[in-house]
């Protein structure tokens, strides 16, 4: 499935980032307020091992300094299991291997335990592409490492949008028909999302949507339009996940 496979691409090039790491880029702070990029890593590694757990049937890891509800964006962050840079590296690659695997052959159908609500494994790829690329702008960002957009933001932008009625939801309001018109990293194609019959748009750079639905920026600040009743509100209320 072109999913999992884009969750491997997308951890691939962060392997590949963090493998030319040195010790002070290791423990230099990341985007993440708080976290170093070790933290970071080991807040991957920790989020991987729950979703290999839930796609055993054996539920969410929970330790004395860790609760997946909070790890994943909650910022309950490492700490207990802090380690040596190159500890926390290897626990991470065994983690997203172990997890892409047991994505791979759950059954598709079936929804996995997880934070808020069960998810299938497509979405739970989903979710964990997600993650690693929004992390991987919080790592990347500060060392000044390039980190381009790439095709595979399609996932992400899919995901914003397909959270926005819980994003209402939350916020008190009721669902809302929301289109989405993004310009894709290449700068030619579109990628749309929603009826065609919203009244309600949001448009623009859909590296700039992801972000704000990332809360990686702000979107004021993103470039994005948005037009009709509910589109600056559903600007204001983006998302990639449940919290």
């Amino acid at each position: 499935m072109a999913i999992f496979d884009d969750l491997e691409a997308e951890q691939d090039r962060l392997e590949l980032i963090l493998g030319g790491l040195d010790g002070a880029q290791w423990t230099a702070p990341s985007a993440a307020s708080g976290w170093t990029v070790a933290d970071v890593v080991l807040h991957l590694a920790q989020s991987e091992e729950a979703v290999a757990a839930s796609a055993a049937g054996v539920g969410l890891r929970v330790g004395p300094d860790q609760i997946v509800h909070d790890l994943v964006h909650r910022g309950a962050g490492p700490r207990a299991e802090r380690d040596e840079p190159s500890v926390i590296f290897q626990r991470w690659r065994e983690a997203r291997r172990g997890a892409v695997s047991a994505l791979r052959a759950a059954d598709p159908g079936q929804p996995m335990s997880w934070v808020e609500a069960p998810l299938k494994p497509a979405t739970m790829a989903t979710t964990r592409l997600a993650e690693h690329w929004a992390h991987g702008l919080d790592i990347t960002g500060p060392l000044g490492i390039p980190f381009p957009d790439t095709d595979r933001l399609r996932h992400v932008a899919w995901l914003a949008h397909r959270s926005l009625p819980y994003a209402f939801a939350l916020a008190g309001a009721g669902a809302q028909d929301i289109a989405c018109d993004l310009i894709a990293p290449d700068g030619t194609a579109h990628w749309r999302y929603g009826p065609e019959a919203a009244d309600s748009v949001i448009s623009g750079p859909a590296g700039a949507f992801c972000r704000v639905a990332a809360q990686r920026l702000r979107p004021e600040e993103s470039g994005l339009e948005s037009s009709g009743p509910h589109g600056a509100a559903a600007l204001r209320l983006l998302r990639t996940y449940a919290a």
